[in-house]
């Protein structure tokens, strides 16, 4: 985030740091605090963006904070991943990497204070009761157990944490207004029994603190100036303040809440994406069609792009969904400085040069990247063997069709002008083989050569090029909004989001492709060696983005 950036959460924080201000003299200090129940998806990467990045525009501070209080969906698998793509991102929290769990002994203490305080007690209905008994507008909330004495409220509470009892027999909320119109200020729960393994803490408690409360308090305990949530806390702010107002806490931060990011033809919900995962209809979290970062990374996504995105969407209180497109375009855009340009032949038909001498074999020299001319050039072979696409060929040719047909002329790309001189057939009736005659006289292929040439096509040279299967990727959802309505998200996938090729020919640089790298394959996209099925002796190439580009400026 450049240090000029401006957005409504900037305003409030120089309103806020100005003399005179809550947090004058004070240095900035934020937190982005995920569950590790999940992978991080792209809408993560808004809130890592913001969280670190404001940090970085004010010089401050932004904390790594695992939120670690429901033990029963979290694993330390997830932790780590969480860390990896954070750096993948560019973001560093230094030292300052905690856990919810860190505090449970201090949040324990806090909820005893509460209720020494009166403002807390032990309530037993069970969970269908308690909505039951939750009102409704104009209906205040009930339960018989409000007024229990602190004493009893105290004991009771004891003996949650020493496991007396089994879970949902108990639970401890905090006295505030049944009849509040907010209703996430009619007496919320804030402990809850669990007899779950913690993968922290093990079996050292049994109880633990709900999220509406366990949050302000460690935000508090970190002494965060600037507590950045998405819009759906709006409504909890003020609980989040009671806590804060009436908890002994060493600090006293502010919530600001800002609209989440919403793509098209996409969910995300960690809850959804995980059934995807667990029902086997994707591969795994980093399935390349799933919106996570360890799926974009693994489709060759690269930071900078999805920076850019989250940066040029900008920040609001206003919700709204951006296209898919938007985010291709801004990979297509860092691609194109930075990609190397191969050629690569996805679904090959041989073609021969008849008049090409057999056994003969030349190299030509051409740009890795037209945009970077630092990177120099390579050597591609050629000879009278080929490799073209089969749709660069059509014995009868429709309208501005302009490549391989019988008597057109086309250039290869870096190469030779050759002219198409029939094709072979199977008995089938299938084209096997296009033939062509070469220009010795149009050597390297050369655009500016005053001949009035007009297709061009990209190949692979027989003798040399090397197999490879390519998989290319559309929309994971068929429905632009799946999550939308009543709809069962699940109805809504694509079952054409995945295709597979095998048998492709690309050139023998490639045998040399680096997970990470990037590589415009001409005419037809951006790729990436996949970082998890691609071996030496089994190349395996994941389209990142098609050349052509959807997004309406």
């Amino acid at each position: 985030m450049d240090a000029d950036t401006k957005n409504f959460i900037h305003d409030i924080i120089d309103e806020d740091i100005k003399e005179g201000g809550a947090y004058a003299g004070m240095r900035v200090h934020t937190r982005f605090p995920p569950e590790p129940n999940g992978y991080l998806h792209i809408g993560h990467a808004k809130a890592i963006y913001i969280d670190f990045g404001t940090a970085k525009k004010y010089g401050g501070l932004c904390n790594l904070r695992m939120d670690d209080t429901n033990p029963t969906k979290e694993d330390i698998e997830y932790v780590d991943a969480i860390k990896e793509d954070i750096h993948w991102l560019g973001y560093d929290w230094e030292d300052r990497f905690y856990y919810a769990s860190d505090y449970f002994e201090e949040m324990y203490g806090f909820a005893v204070e509460l209720i020494e305080k009166g403002l807390a007690y032990v309530c037993e209905l069970t969970p269908e009761e308690t909505r039951e008994m939750r009102g409704s507008v104009g209906v205040p909330a009930r339960s018989p157990y409000r007024d229990r004495p602190i004493e009893e409220s105290l004991d009771l509470f004891a003996r949650m944490r020493g496991g007396e009892f089994p879970n949902g027999k108990m639970t401890l909320r905090a006295k505030i207004d049944l009849a509040s119109g907010n209703f996430n200020m009619r007496d919320p729960v804030i402990y809850r029994i669990s007899h779950t393994s913690h993968h922290r803490t093990g079996d050292k408690w049994c109880i633990y603190p709900m999220y509406d409360f366990a949050h302000p308090l460690e935000d508090a305990l970190e002494h965060i100036t600037h507590s950045l949530c998405s819009l759906e806390f709006e409504d909890h702010r003020p609980l989040y303040d009671w806590f804060i107002e009436n908890c002994s806490v060493p600090s006293r931060p502010r919530q600001i809440e800002f609209a989440r990011l919403g793509i098209n033809y996409t969910v995300m919900s960690k809850r959804k994406l995980r059934i995807l995962v667990e029902e086997g209809l994707v591969s795994g979290w980093d399935d390349p069609r799933m919106p996570t970062l360890c799926g974009l990374r693994r489709r060759g996504y690269t930071p900078e792009s999805i920076r850019s995105f989250s940066e040029r969407n900008g920040v609001s209180k206003t919700a709204s969904t951006v296209e898919f497109g938007f985010l291709e375009h801004c990979l297509r855009e860092d691609l194109n400085i930075m990609a190397t340009r191969v050629m690569a032949v996805l679904e090959p038909v041989p073609l021969t040069i008849t008049n090409y001498p057999e056994g003969k074999s030349e190299l030509f020299l051409v740009e890795n990247n037209p945009n970077r001319p630092e990177d120099g050039e390579r050597q591609v072979s050629f000879s009278r063997n080929l490799w073209v696409e089969a749709e660069d060929f059509m014995e009868v040719p429709e309208k501005k069709y302009f490549r391989l047909f019988p008597e057109n002329e086309v250039r290869l790309k870096g190469a030779y002008v050759v002219k198409c001189t029939g094709c072979v057939k199977d008995e089938n009736g299938k084209v096997i083989e296009v033939l062509a005659e070469y220009d010795p006289e149009s050597s390297g292929g050369n655009p500016k050569d005053g001949r009035k040439i007009k297709g061009t096509i990209h190949w692979a040279d027989a003798d040399t090029a090397i197999d490879a299967e390519v998989r290319l990727y559309g929309n994971l959802f068929s429905d632009p909004d799946p999550d939308g309505g009543d709809k069962d998200f699940l109805k809504c996938l694509n079952p054409e989001s995945l295709t597979v090729l095998k048998g492709c020919k690309v050139e023998k640089s490639l045998e040399n492709a680096l997970v990470g790298n990037s590589y415009q394959f001409m005419r037809k996209g951006y790729f990436c060696l996949d970082n998890k099925d691609s071996s030496p002796k089994n190349l395996v190439f994941n389209r990142s983005v098609a050349l052509k580009d959807s997004f309406k400026k």
